[in-house]
């Protein structure tokens, strides 16, 4: 372009692009910062699916001692923590038979470290959660271990 043509519309003044990019990167920073924290300030926050439990009584089972796959012993007592949505403090039969079955095809080196045992606690937590959810309530929400002895 001349030094003395005008700018038309075919032909952007000067410099447009930049303050837009300019505006925008502006707004951006003052709405939080950009990126995935400006994105939460504007989403809308959307209703959880299910509200969380709310822990209820803590039912203590006796101790069971299990056999292990390799003819070593697990002396295994849990709590289950149950939920105010449990009619009364459930009965810890469903729980022990499942600890029963989950354990006793594990080896002792499978339950010796920290990864080991945490996994096989998940699965019994998943396993229990699923065996005492009744009509969709949940009852019980969390098994906690008081006593893990492996010989």
């Amino acid at each position: 372009m001349a030094k003395d043509e005008k700018p038309t519309q075919d032909t952007p003044a000067k410099g447009g692009k930049k303050k837009l990019i300019m505006i925008l990167v502006i707004a951006i920073i003052a709405l939080g910062g950009g990126g995935i924290g400006g994105y939460m300030i504007l989403a809308p926050k959307k209703a959880s699916a299910e509200p969380a439990p709310v822990e209820g009584v803590v039912s203590v089972l006796d101790p069971i001692t299990i056999n292990l796959a390799d003819g070593h012993y697990l002396k295994l007592k849990m709590t289950l923590q149950a939920t105010t949505e449990a009619a009364e403090a459930p009965d810890g039969s469903k729980a022990l038979d499942i600890a029963i079955e989950l354990f006793s095809n594990h080896k002792m080196d499978d339950l010796l470290t920290t990864e080991g045992r945490e996994k096989a606690k998940e699965e019994l937590t998943a396993k229990v959660v699923k065996a005492y959810t009744v009509e969709k309530k949940k009852e019980v929400m969390e098994v906690y271990f008081t006593t893990f002895v492996i010989q």
